[in-house]
């Protein structure tokens, strides 16, 4: 059953499920400028994963995987594990240019992380039940934690899920973005969704630059964020998926697997149903270094809203 708190917010109970969140981590943040993964943006130098981890607790999450790069490890242990004790249980996985990856396939050359379908893969022998992805530099405010939290407590029949945000409200200010625009149907099923990777406004249009042209989006199309639920299921079908994607990628330096790619083959080869939820009211997120006073100004007003503490951590 689920309990209140004495502030009316919800905590878990004795018969919710074991839930696990997966924080994507182990992006270089090349257009960023720096390691946005661990800068501060709160009044007490809390990062936007802070604000992630303190909504998923209040959600009633039980478990946390960082998937980080080798070179940020300890830096990320030290930084969360300790405000997490007691809360959380913790665990850390590394996302190496060489793991999964077979020796005839490998190539010395390579410095760009193989993507967020790979860093999935990364984590499966430490993921035993339904199961959350996020980037960890995406603040997705608490009532997408709290919507994803509450489809895996009833009976899902199996379902994946993703949080649904509009693509007019999830774009950046100062320049091109990649997102998985989506499609779903009357029921709220997804039908499919394409890894767009240059997103722009553009004379008052939502535009994809492609290079065969420029494609017009929906505004209000459902867009994934990278903020899936999945049942366990996947990882079989994303090894299959990535068996096949090395097989044609593996001597290019910049090709990367990527979750929405995987999800769209997951529902186009009818090998499961993914929901579109609701929750995604809110987002903003870090493309750019200009992205960082927005960030933390809007973590500002929050805090004066009565959403968060001005200090989230004891």
């Amino acid at each position: 059953m689920i309990e209140e708190k004495s502030n009316g917010e919800k905590r878990i109970g004795a018969n919710r499920k074991p839930l696990t969140l997966l924080v994507l981590a182990a992006g270089m943040g090349s257009r960023y400028g720096g390691i946005k993964q661990i800068d501060g943006f709160g009044p007490s130098g809390e990062t936007i994963m802070d604000y992630s981890l303190y909504d998923a607790i209040r959600a009633g999450f039980t478990k946390v995987i960082f998937i980080v790069r080798e070179d940020i490890l300890e830096t990320v242990r030290e930084k969360f594990a300790p405000r997490l004790k007691g809360k959380l249980e913790v665990d850390f996985v590394v996302q190496s240019l060489d793991r999964l990856i077979p020796p005839n396939q490998r190539n010395q050359q390579r410095v760009k992380p193989w993507g967020t379908a790979h860093a999935l893969l990364c984590a499966r022998e430490k993921v035993h039940g339904p199961f959350v992805i996020i980037n960890a530099d995406d603040f997705y405010g608490k009532e997408s934690f709290k919507s994803i939290a509450d489809f895996f407590a009833a009976d899902t029949n199996g379902y994946h899920a993703m949080v649904g945000y509009t693509l007019k409200n999830v774009l950046s200010e100062h320049g091109s973005v990649s997102r998985g625009v989506g499609d779903a149907d009357a029921s709220g099923s997804l039908i499919s969704i394409n890894e767009r990777k240059k997103v722009v406004w553009e004379n008052g249009k939502i535009v994809s630059k492609e290079a065969n042209g420029d494609v017009v989006l929906s505004p209000d199309a459902p867009t994934a964020m990278n903020f899936f639920g999945f049942q366990p299921t996947i990882f079989a079908f994303a090894q299959e998926l990535f068996t096949d994607f090395l097989a044609k990628n593996a001597t290019d330096l910049t090709a990367e697997f990527y979750l929405p790619l995987t999800v769209n083959e997951l529902v186009r080869q009818k090998k499961g149903t993914v929901k579109v939820i609701g929750g995604g009211d809110i987002w903003f997120g870090l493309t750019y270094k200009e992205d960082k006073e927005f960030v933390a100004k809007s973590i500002r007003d929050l805090i004066a809203k009565g959403h968060y503490p001005s200090k989230l951590w004891d």
